[in-house]
């Protein structure tokens, strides 16, 4: 059986890493220089570019102008945007996008997701809920309009949803919400249409808490599909341990390149025995990090995925804390990259659930299957 990728998906790589060899990481604004928001918007231009070379719609279906790839070229794809701290909504808009394909009706696929390929329509996800420790879905609530009193048919959202990344960029906001039944929906919502207050993230982003009270959403932008909900918790779950090995991977490079050129006693840093071993404990994280993220945008299963999520979390956190301990003072300079993927691998630690709380999902799992 062979493990390696397709050409399809070493193809999207090679795009991908045309497209953002031309980010800076030391260039990247830093939530260390300022106490608000690092930048009134995303980077734009960054976000043509990934347009112009497919990437946007890459899981999409050829019919709506995509190059139907999976959720592993995805997961390719993120690595290296990890890896350069790219600042755009691609996790986000793809996996929404995705979720849309998969379980939307016809005509909101037809008129979404082409305008998603072409970098024309920005989308992002209310995945933290409201307290960032229960499940999304507990924290707005879903119920019918059936037209009477003046209300469109459709349905009526109330609820908060906090840290929500890109809302101030977005068109259109997928939250997940309770519905009669014990059923969740995902409802499209417009930016405009509900309350946000601006919240600043540990890697300097704007993210917003919304507020939806009584916001009304037609039918039609309602995905209704049983279990529409955990197939997206879990991409955006997957996707964000591959933006946390793509991160991993180049602070570890980094490392590697500093420890080799710098001198302590006559000799490089590399060659004592104590750098040596942290070094290699290191590249040993990135090893667990990489099999678990390829299996678990593979298969997509709860397990799989929360074991991924698991190691990315520890992971990236152990290879930071490295990579500042054998940098020194170097590691806190304003005009040295290091300290920007410090700030983006706590923020990743912690998306979508830590690592306590997926060991506690993970546990859940086994004694269902006990």
């Amino acid at each position: 059986m062979d493990f390696g990728f397709s050409e399809e998906q070493t193809a999207a790589v090679e795009a991908a890493r045309a497209v953002f060899s031309g980010v800076a990481p030391d260039a990247v604004p830093s939530p260390a220089l300022t106490a608000g928001a690092v930048a009134e918007d995303f980077d734009r231009p960054l976000w043509r570019r990934l347009a112009a070379a497919d990437l946007l719609g890459l899981v999409l279906d050829e019919a709506y102008g995509g190059a139907g790839l999976d959720p592993v070229a995805l997961c390719l794809v993120l690595r290296e945007a990890g890896a350069v701290l790219a600042r755009v909504p691609l996790l986000e808009t793809c996996a929404a996008a995705l979720a849309v394909q998969t379980d939307g009706p016809e005509e909101l696929r037809a008129r979404l997701l082409p305008a998603v390929g072409r970098g024309d329509l920005v989308l992002t996800v209310a995945s933290a809920g409201r307290t960032g420790h229960d499940g999304a879905e507990l924290a707005v609530t879903a119920r019918p309009a059936d037209g009477t009193k003046g209300a469109a048919p459709g349905w009526l959202l109330d609820g908060v949803q906090t840290a929500v990344p890109w809302v101030p960029y977005a068109d259109l906001v997928l939250v997940p919400a309770s519905a009669p039944g014990g059923r969740t929906v995902l409802a499209l919502v417009p930016r405009e249409a509900v309350i946000a207050a601006e919240q600043i993230s540990t890697s300097g982003e704007r993210y917003a808490e919304l507020r939806l009270d009584g916001v009304q959403v037609p039918a039609g932008d309602v995905i209704t599909a049983d279990g529409a909900w955990d197939r997206l918790r879990r991409l955006l779950t997957t996707g964000t341990c591959a933006l946390a090995l793509g991160l991993g991977t180049a602070v570890l490079r980094m490392t590697g390149a500093y420890t080799g050129k710098r001198e302590q006693f006559g000799h490089p840093l590399a060659t004592f025995q104590a750098v040596a071993m942290q070094s290699a404990d290191r590249y040993i994280d990135l090893r667990a990090m990489e099999v678990t993220c390829w299996q678990a945008a593979w298969r997509l299963e709860p397990a799989d995925v929360a074991v991924a999520k698991i190691w990315a979390s520890e992971g990236v956190r152990r290879v930071v804390q490295t990579a500042q301990h054998l940098h020194g003072g170097f590691g806190a300079d304003t005009d040295y990259p290091l300290h920007r993927y410090h700030a983006w691998a706590k923020q990743l630690e912690l998306s979508l659930g830590p690592a306590a709380a997926h060991e506690e999902e993970l546990g859940d799992l086994l004694a269902a299957e006990a």
